[in-house]
């Protein structure tokens, strides 16, 4: 099998940015109502973007109570779940478990054991990027950046700064909405091109 090489932070630097969701194609969903509107427009498709995240641990056995956040992408649009509220809880797990559907996504295995501990679902369809790339002939974990990089060979921007930020506050900024809802749909995006079929 071919081995390909993986882009580096350098090459990536040099790459025009990847085209990312703005806020007016980002839907923020903390209301049993707002989750079941979501519901209905994501399983118009077959497939999404999916990420989550998490209030970051800083202390040595701190345990983290997440996921705080699921984000789920189409090609048109993201939707951002805080989960604080139950109604909006039962719904996002609904969402996961919800079989027919792929849910694609980069190093899942950690989201995976977080949902099943928080939710009580076992998330189906469940599609890690990681590993199509590994099938194709490279090595290391590709990851968003990387995926992006090799497939459509553009930048994709992350956030340190959102990306540590707590995930567990009631109220989320706009960046950090950005950066949730991009990860979900980059991984969209990647999904789509990796499949060839149009969703």
């Amino acid at each position: 099998m071919q081995h390909h090489p993986t882009p580096d932070k350098e090459a990536i630097a040099l790459l025009p940015p990847f085209e990312r969701l703005g806020l007016d194609r980002i839907h923020l969903v903390n209301t049993g109502e707002q989750a079941q509107h979501a519901y209905a427009q994501l399983c118009k498709t077959a497939a999404w973007g999916f990420d989550t995240e998490s209030k970051p641990t800083f202390k040595v056995g701190e345990q983290s109570d997440g996921p705080h956040v699921l984000q789920l992408a189409t090609a048109g649009c993201a939707w951002v779940f805080q989960l604080h509220d139950p109604a909006c809880r039962t719904i996002a797990a609904d969402l996961l478990a919800l079989g027919g559907v792929v849910k694609a996504g980069f190093g899942l295995g950690d989201d995976r054991k977080r949902i099943i501990h928080k939710l009580g679902i076992e998330p189906a369809g469940i599609v890690e990027l990681n590993t199509i790339f590994r099938e194709r002939g490279y090595r290391k974990d590709m990851g968003v950046k990387g995926a992006v990089a090799v497939l459509f060979h553009q930048r994709f921007i992350k956030s340190k700064k959102a990306s540590t930020s707590n995930w567990a506050n009631p109220h989320l900024s706009e960046a950090q909405l950005v950066y949730a809802a991009n990860d979900a749909y980059a991984a969209f995006k990647v999904w789509e091109a990796l499949s060839g079929e149009p969703n």
